[in-house]
């Protein structure tokens, strides 16, 4: 069950990167470009948290999640202050 839940979450994260990323490909809004790549590595994310242990047992992924998650929520921060100068 919780597999599932982790796969619904990367599909809502990797629709929420697509239409981002379409919408600075119409518009070149550069907040979009960064806000798409966050949700992006948040996609990233979640399919390490379904797939991860489908695949090797042994490993344990939470340090990649972790830097993977950090580097995604860097980008959305980066792109903020940089949009607001």
């Amino acid at each position: 069950m919780t597999e599932a839940i982790y796969l619904l979450c990367a599909v809502a994260s990797i629709a929420c990167a697509a239409l981002l990323l379409r919408g600075y490909m119409a518009s070149r809004v550069r907040l979009l470009l960064w806000s798409g790549l966050c949700f992006a590595g948040y996609a990233v994310n979640n399919l390490l948290l379904v797939f991860a242990p489908v695949l090797s047992p042994g490993w344990t992924e939470m340090p990649v999640r972790e830097a993977v998650a950090l580097v995604s929520t860097g980008l959305l921060v980066f792109g903020l202050v940089w949009e607001s100068e």
